[in-house]
């Protein structure tokens, strides 16, 4: 049977195809040569050609993705780069699946129209850079989670054990690291006390003084703000991708999840040891940091992403939900995995979910800091032996500094 969108498909094709290409494709390939990425140079692999009109089939996606992802374009130029854009996203995507050795499978999605480079500028948000020597944490640290030997299970998912919560989408704001920092302690908070509640990224985005909202922030430093403060709910302080100028805590008379002095710290999980994050995971979800700038990664469907497919320069904060071993449709294999949550939404990826390789994958110093360096940053937060559960709302809080 024809599916709705090969339908239309036909339909633009049979009916417009002639004008299509003379109204949108020749005027896009024109203002959108080559001289219009001042970026790129030939010399990139990724350089677009531009030597050729447009296809149909090109158009006609194009006009099936403005329609499916409701694309409003201010001007015919914007449109023109934006085609551009997608023009060779598409070409990417195409040539990707088209592997007969590819472990996953990439398909067009809200970001198609995104040059990898303007992707990363407001899709990421990890900041190395914010990071503290653990010395110089004090109480926050808890210390560094190392295997214990222990016989570990085969296969782990905090999703279909109800620790997790519903996808969310950071937008175009540079906060991934909270939306991280949310899901471990809403993980944690589940696993504790059997109430999974979504909490505010808002929070961490307007009041962590420590971190810097939509320009980047770190997992640990979210967690030792999570220490001092009360957390709100999602529903009482909504997100809204762009950061307050002050805290809004009192402004949004606050629901009160998780109590202050309830979150105790954090625990980093020993480096490069696939056991030990095997471990942390079979106890709760992991907040992790992997490099993720890379156009496969932008487009990803299904399947494994493999060590040939991603870098391990660290770039954007997502957790880590579970691990086992999937009978991949792609290649008919079976593969080992991480199960990980991202934050652009669940039409990215797998439903808003990515499954990573565990193979090893070694960097330049022979660390085993796994595929897109899953395990070179992992941790966690910590909680209080006894929580307090009741709800209470709360007018005010201090800023941390």
């Amino acid at each position: 049977m024809t599916s709705g969108r090969n339908k239309q498909m036909v339909a633009l094709i049979s009916v417009g195809a002639l004008f299509l290409i003379s109204n949108i494709g020749v005027h896009v390939w024109w203002s959108a040569r080559p001289m219009n990425h001042p970026t790129k140079t030939s010399s990139d692999p990724s350089y677009p050609s531009f030597t050729s009109v447009p296809s149909v089939q090109e158009v006609t996606e194009f006009n099936l993705f403005e329609q499916d992802f409701g694309k409003k374009y201010r001007t015919e130029e914007e449109r023109a780069s934006k085609f551009a854009v997608f023009r060779d996203n598409l070409a990417y995507i195409n040539s990707y699946n088209a592997n007969p050795e590819k472990t996953a499978v990439l398909k067009v999605n809200e970001f198609a129209d995104l040059h990898f480079e303007e992707f990363r500028g407001n899709r990421l948000g990890l900041d190395l850079k914010l990071g503290k020597n653990p010395m110089f944490l004090g109480l926050a640290y808890q210390g560094q989670h190392t295997y214990s030997g222990a016989e570990l299970p085969e296969e782990v998912d905090w999703v279909t054990q109800g620790a997790v919560t519903p996808v969310k989408n950071q937008g175009e704001c540079g906060s991934c690291w909270g939306f991280s920092t949310t899901g471990a302690l809403e993980g944690a908070w589940k696993i504790k006390t059997g109430n999974l509640v979504s909490l505010s990224e808002q929070e961490f985005v307007d009041c962590d003084a420590v971190d810097n909202g939509c320009n980047g922030g770190l997992m640990d430093n979210a967690f030792q703000y999570a220490m001092k403060h009360d957390l709100c709910t999602e529903d009482s302080y909504a997100y809204e991708a762009q950061q307050e100028d002050s805290c809004q805590l009192a402004k949004n008379n606050c629901t009160v999840a998780i109590k202050k002095g309830s979150v105790t710290g954090f625990k980093d999980v020993q480096p490069h040891s696939e056991d030990a994050l095997k471990e942390a995971l079979s106890q709760q979800p992991v907040s992790i940091a992997i490099e993720a700038d890379k156009q496969v990664f932008q487009f990803y469907h299904k399947g494994v992403l493999t060590s040939d497919n991603c870098g391990v320069s660290l770039d954007h904060g997502v957790l880590a939900v579970g691990y086992g071993t999937y009978d991949n449709p792609v290649n008919g294999k079976k593969e080992n995995f991480w199960k990980v949550k991202n934050s652009w939404g669940p039409g990215w990826g797998d439903d808003g979910f990515i499954r990573i390789s565990r193979d090893e994958f070694k960097d330049t110093d022979g660390n085993n800091v796994g595929v897109c360096g899953i395990m070179t940053l992992p941790s966690y937060p910590t909680l209080a032996a006894d929580v307090d559960q009741t709800s209470v709302q709360q007018g005010q809080s201090e800023l941390w500094i």
